[in-house]
């Protein structure tokens, strides 16, 4: 594998042609799409971060996303399909899906995000995914994105199923306490620590102002979850 003089790591558009599949028109496209914000910071003028392109992607995925979801569950209610589109784009899932394609090992980083572990950092795995997949829709297209992604989803969707991860946790214990107590549960982040790339944060639920749950995660939408989770197993002994 050829490495990039300047980064010492695999050159993109080369490892993604051999090693995924992807054969880009603009090489320059894929490059970009692996350029973090601190790399380009560091050589001011002279490289592009992915950030216009993981915007682009982001739009991407969610088209992308819900179209198959939608012929892919021909059966399911909209709002079971809402939530399996939400799950296959969250943030895990694509970090995931970039580790699956080993997009950290390609990443252009600065010193100081290469320092403190940026390589494994879920916002820039899944930022990195995001803008790759802008990237290959600028240059081949939507049915080009789609025949990368829909495998993928395939695979993530069958993980996702059997944890029963679609569901979105917050939902339930909103619909028994509006229902039962015409209240909506409020979610309210009790604690943030760490160091910034290892943050850890402890979300509180409330019903009114009675605490029902609380959980923990390496993000806020993660630790809501969690709380969430922990109100349910209390709703579910309430009469």
């Amino acid at each position: 594998m050829t490495l990039n003089d300047e980064t010492g790591i695999p050159l993109g558009p080369e490892y993604l042609r051999e090693r995924v599949g992807l054969q880009f028109r603009d090489d320059q496209l894929a490059v970009r799409a692996l350029t973090h914000r601190s790399f380009a910071n560091e050589h001011p003028g002279k490289w592009e971060d992915n950030e216009r392109l993981e915007f682009l992607g982001d739009a991407v995925l969610d088209f992308v996303s819900g179209a198959w979801v939608y012929r892919r569950f021909p059966d399911s209610p909209e709002g079971r399909l809402t939530r399996l589109r939400s799950a296959l784009v969250r943030t895990e899932t694509l970090a995931d899906l970039a580790r699956k394609l080993d997009l950290g090992s390609l990443l252009r980083l600065g010193r100081g995000e290469e320092e403190t572990g940026g390589r494994e950092r879920p916002a820039n795995l899944c930022g990195a995914f995001e803008a790759l997949v802008g990237a290959l829709y600028l240059d081949r297209g939507i049915d080009a994105a789609r025949q990368f992604l829909e495998p993928l989803f395939e695979e993530a969707v069958a993980r996702i199923l059997g944890e029963q991860g679609e569901i979105d946790a917050k939902s339930l214990p909103q619909e028994w306490s509006q229902a039962e107590r015409s209240l909506t549960p409020r979610y309210v982040t009790a604690e943030e620590r760490g160091p910034d790339h290892e943050r850890e944060f402890t979300v509180e639920v409330y019903l009114g102002e009675e605490l029902w749950g609380a959980g923990v995660g390496p993000s806020k939408q993660t630790a809501a979850q969690a709380a969430a989770l922990e109100a349910l197993r209390r709703l579910r002994k309430t009469p």
